[in-house]
């Protein structure tokens, strides 16, 4: 089974900062692209921010500044940094892989994207 586990959600003030975590875990063989993706009450998924296999990263205008999208050396991990919280940016945080993996029991390789459950983030005073 492969996973994708996020961590460091919660209330914050306006102004403050929290650190979002995702493992990725089980059958890998790789993994390409990951991502941070938020959905608000009552609106659509949006795209938060990218990180290739190679690092390059991409932001979603409102977050420029602010987040910082990272991965661990061993590629398995992705950190979302925020800082200057806003109200706004209250919303359940998934993490997202392109990930290649390997079928269980066989050596057959699949391409999937998968989703993590999410992690509340909820910025009030």
């Amino acid at each position: 089974q492969v996973q994708l586990e996020e961590s460091g959600g919660g209330l914050v003030q306006p102004g403050g900062s929290l650190r979002l975590s995702c493992v990725a875990s089980g059958s890998i063989f790789s993994i390409n692209a990951m991502a941070w993706y938020r959905q608000a009450p009552g609106k659509q998924r949006e795209l938060v921010a990218t990180i290739t296999g190679d690092g390059n990263t991409n932001y979603a205008d409102p977050v420029k500044g602010r987040f910082t999208i990272s991965r661990d050396n061993f590629g398995n991990t992705v950190y979302l940094q925020m800082n200057s919280l806003k109200p706004e940016d209250t919303a359940v945080y998934y993490c997202n892989a392109d990930m290649v993996t390997v079928v269980p029991g066989t050596s057959v390789l699949r391409p999937w994207d998968y989703w993590g459950q999410g992690t509340q983030v909820t910025v009030s005073s």
